[in-house]
């Protein structure tokens, strides 16, 4: 007999349901990604992007006056790593992504480079749901010299912990 709602409480963190996230917290994740040549050049091509900057390390080299003097990292790719090094903490209680805003992309990003991320608890509301409600992260990636690179707004519909048999904090 299969239960309609299945317990994935012993799965996941018991810190991260709606009720554990606070208007002005900031978070700081546990780890941080080194961007290799290979996330690059792969990632970039798989989604089709054709501007050499991202790929072609002669004609960046030879631009002579270009903005950069090597390969830069896609800045999807950046995008895409900070938010998933956010998601042990601010994904696993999430039953759906709502919204991604405000994507600035603010410093570049090169082969090498080690990204790790922070988040801003920015708001939170009620939803139409008894069950979860609506937790608005801004999402940042600094790099290893504390350069900002990368900065986002995220909204997701989030368990809150009484409606999916979280156990309390």
């Amino acid at each position: 007999m299969t239960p309609d709602r299945i317990d994935t409480s012993a799965l996941t963190s018991s810190v991260n349901y709606f009720e554990d996230f606070t208007e002005g917290d900031v978070w700081r994740h546990a780890r941080g990604k080194t961007v290799t040549e290979m996330d690059n050049v792969l990632l970039t091509n798989l989604v089709l992007n054709t501007a050499e900057g991202h790929f072609n390390e002669d004609r960046m080299q030879k631009a002579g006056g270009g903005i950069f003097s090597q390969r830069v990292v896609f800045g999807g790719i950046n995008l895409s790593f900070v938010i998933g090094l956010a998601a042990q903490d601010t994904g696993e209680q999430v039953i759906a992504e709502l919204e991604m805003d405000k994507v600035r992309l603010r410093h570049p990003v090169f082969h090498g480079d080690t990204l790790y991320a922070f988040t801003e608890v920015v708001e939170k509301t009620a939803s139409d749901r008894d069950d979860a409600g609506c937790v608005r992260f801004r999402h940042y990636g600094i790099n290893q010299d504390d350069k900002l690179c990368v900065e986002a707004e995220r909204v997701v519909l989030m368990k809150k912990r009484a409606g999916w048999g979280g156990a309390a904090a």
